[in-house]
């Protein structure tokens, strides 16, 4: 027995440090494995935020190309680009540039966040729809003004019939009315609605002055038509502001 256990002794320490070994090499190489997953499912998410980023880009571009009633290749010649580019990012299979994404928010006046982040899928609105719901509103709400007037003068003139100075109400609807497509035309990005109503303003609002002042004075002053003098630097500033103002480079 003590023969034996000399021939065992040797062999149970060699298959103790085996088993040592391959616990270490399995540990060892189950923490490699681990690595090199973790490696490969980064690289793996990676891609696909890629993916969807372009794909989230690539559905922004078609819809607001198509809001705009604007054809790729008249989507391409705006940026200076062709066509395939823009059919390659509307198809989710490549990303524009920081560059060429400025130059799309400029071209759909939006900003380069509204591009690049995913929004609720909206029903596409043709330009000539949009257009002409937009003058519909405008039509109504300057409707709006005329009736007030006309509603003003019919009453005023059931109430005393002896009032002559009621019809200046279509004068002041003229004013009003030149306000109400002022604030529509800044809230849509009409510059030359703008222009116009803004001078209309100015020329209205003066009449509107110079007739009160003139009727309703127990002598008519001849000199009340000098008003109509203010409206010439207004109508001045008015055009610096909204039609030069952005060309001019005060700073270089």
């Amino acid at each position: 027995m003590p023969v034996l256990d000399f021939f065992l002794r040797p062999r149970a320490g060699a298959l103790a440090r085996l088993r040592l070994r391959a616990v270490e090499f399995a540990i060892s190489h189950s923490t490699h494995s681990r690595m090199v997953d973790n490696v490969r499912k980064k690289g793996y998410n990676k891609s696909m935020e890629e993916r969807d980023l372009a794909e989230i880009i690539g559905n922004n571009i078609m819809r607001l190309r198509k809001m705009a009633n604007m054809t790729q290749q008249g989507l391409a010649e705006r940026i200076n680009y062709s066509d395939k580019s823009v059919s390659k990012w509307e198809q989710g299979n490549g990303v524009p540039d920081v560059r060429i994404l400025v130059k799309l928010a400029e071209v759909f006046n939006v900003s380069v966040d509204d591009l690049v982040h995913e929004h609720a899928e909206k029903p596409v609105m043709p330009r000539r729809t949009r257009l002409l719901r937009r003058f519909i509103i405008v039509a109504l709400s300057v409707g709006m003004c005329w009736l007030a007037a006309v509603v003003s003068f019919v009453l005023g003139r059931v109430i005393d019939p002896e009032v002559k100075l009621l019809w200046l109400a279509f004068v002041y609807a003229v004013a009003a009315s030149a306000i109400v497509v002022l604030v529509f035309s800044c809230v849509w990005s009409w510059k030359w609605a703008r222009i116009v109503s803004v001078s209309v303003l100015i020329w209205t609002a003066l009449a509107c002055v110079c007739l009160t002042v003139y009727l309703c004075l127990p002598t008519p002053h001849p000199t009340v038509w000098l008003l109509f003098l203010i409206g010439v630097p207004l109508q001045l500033l008015a055009l610096i502001a909204l039609v030069w103002w952005k060309r001019i480079p005060f700073f270089k």
